[in-house]
């Protein structure tokens, strides 16, 4: 790949990473005043650039594959690092499929989604029933009993974005 690609890769991280950032910043913190629709929306847009961030990071395509590792490489970014998990913003993404399933063969079920809870500990027990849920307090994301912890993806992404740096203005 040319050289120069690298550098429109890095770009295009810090440009996710500053979109993610922004949607965060417009996250509550305050559990008795807020916007439910802005809410989810500043949810899905972290969960869309990060899922960029880290589908140029870790491509999925074979083809993509040497570019993904040239990248890490030069960002000396961890195999295990919390943005190579894409699966909170799968469910996210096809959550049309997540109805699908959990729908079928089923002749009741349970269901409350888009759920907030903001006084309950980390790692809160969530009855499978919850499609979605967020603790505001905690910025704990939740999809059925998997958690993503929204500070630590955050966290990460800063950390990328300054590894960046070096190679973009």
């Amino acid at each position: 790949m040319k050289e120069f690609a690298y550098f429109v890769y890095l770009s295009e991280i810090v440009f996710q990473i500053k979109i993610a950032q922004r949607a965060a910043n417009r996250l509550p913190v305050d559990p008795g005043n807020f916007d439910h629709i802005e809410v989810w929306c500043s949810i899905q847009s972290i969960l869309v650039a990060t899922g960029n961030v880290s589908k140029i990071l870790w491509p999925i395509s074979k083809k993509s594959k040497e570019r993904g590792e040239k990248l890490r490489e030069m960002l000396c970014i961890d195999e295990n690092n919390i943005i190579a998990d894409r699966n909170l913003r799968n469910h996210f993404e096809h959550y049309d499929e997540r109805i699908e399933t959990l729908f079928e063969n089923q002749s009741s079920v349970s269901y409350i989604d888009l759920a907030f809870n903001p006084f309950k500990p980390e790692k809160w027990e969530i009855p499978k029933y919850y499609q979605r849920a967020y603790n505001q307090v905690d910025r704990i994301l939740t999809f059925r009993n998997e958690t993503l912890d929204l500070k630590e993806v955050l966290i990460a992404l800063e950390s990328i974005k300054i590894k960046c740096r070096a190679y973009v203005l």
